[in-house]
């Protein structure tokens, strides 16, 4: 019995030995880690995330490498600009580790060696511009970051993925400077538009003027076109009036001459009597001669119109005679 009982104790140690070595030589690797093999001191090999093996009491894990992408505050500094303005920028990193064995082996502290190269990088860069060109060129202010500071850490097996800078701000005493000078730009602009909005206006008004006048002198060329014909017809008529009167006086004709000289006289005495001042119109001795003239006339009327009918009577055939 006794040696029955020693022979099972020593079945159920070296069980519990199997089961201990089982279980030490078993790693779990959860999801979005790494873990580095060390054998006697050395790298040996990386475990992946899930159920690895490796020989226990020779081979121990060694770093515990985080491979998810993780962010890193950068803490607020101050920078000199290339005009000598004082500034405090801050920002924020992301980064992931690609390698697990570079990021443990490569470097003393990863997240602290990133740090100190992004905030370096950060002076370096923000330092080599203008107040200006700082303040609005943000973009390529992490461009340049992002390049600087990821060829540096490539050797550590890591990627940064990301540099934003957060808050750049200027000193009190600048930035109201800088709201001082964006009020007068803004001033002068506003005065250069009302200059210009003036002139416009003036240049319409002008133009307005330009083509009422050029319509003035084309009505008034018309017009003058046109009093031309009226005077050149007028003088035509009178051409022929005259031509007119000149051969009734050929031919003897009184009356003719009596129609003419009245009509003048009538027409010289429209216009007296049309005249806008005269309020009393005194007729001259002259004026019963005007009047005896047109008598004249009247009776050159009455003849002209009785040889008329005599001579329309007198072509009519006598019916009556033919028939006797």
């Amino acid at each position: 019995m006794d040696i029955l009982t020693g022979s099972s104790i020593t079945v159920l140690i070296l069980v519990a030995v199997i089961i201990f070595v089982v279980f030490a030589g078993a790693k779990m690797v959860p999801q979005g880690y790494n873990y580095t093999v060390e054998r006697f001191g050395k790298y040996r090999k990386t475990l992946h995330p899930g159920l690895n093996i490796i020989i226990p009491f020779i081979d121990q894990i060694g770093h515990r490498v985080n491979m998810m992408e993780q962010v890193l505050e950068v803490p607020a500094q101050e920078v000199i600009t290339k005009d000598n303005a004082t500034v405090t920028g801050n920002g924020v990193a992301f980064y992931q580790v690609l390698n697990a064995s570079q990021a443990s082996y490569e470097v003393q502290g990863l997240q602290n060696a990133i740090l100190n190269l992004t905030m370096t990088n950060i002076r370096s860069v923000m330092g080599s511009m203008v107040l200006d060109e700082l303040l609005s060129n943000r973009d390529e202010i992490n461009s340049r970051l992002l390049r600087v500071v990821d060829a540096a850490c490539e050797p550590w097996g890591v990627k940064i993925t990301r540099i934003e800078i957060k808050d750049i701000n200027p000193p009190d005493d600048l930035v109201d400077a800088m709201a001082r000078q964006m009020k007068a730009e803004r001033e002068k602009r506003a005065a250069i538009l009302e200059a210009e909005g003036d002139r416009q206006s003036e240049i319409a008004k002008a133009e307005g003027v330009k083509q009422s006048l050029i319509l003035e002198a084309e009505g008034r060329k018309e017009a003058a076109f046109r009093d031309a014909e009226a005077r050149e017809r007028m003088a035509a008529a009178e051409a022929k009036a005259t031509e007119v009167v000149s051969k009734a006086i050929a031919e003897g004709d009184m009356g003719a001459i009596n129609y003419f000289v009245a009509n003048k006289y009538v027409e010289a005495f429209g216009e007296l009597a049309k005249s806008p001042n005269q309020k009393t119109l005194i007729l001259p001795m002259e004026a019963t001669g005007m009047i005896g003239s047109l008598a004249g006339i009247a009776e050159i009327g009455k003849e002209a119109l009785k040889e008329s009918q005599q001579r329309s009577s007198s072509r009519i055939p006598n019916t009556g005679s033919s028939e006797g």
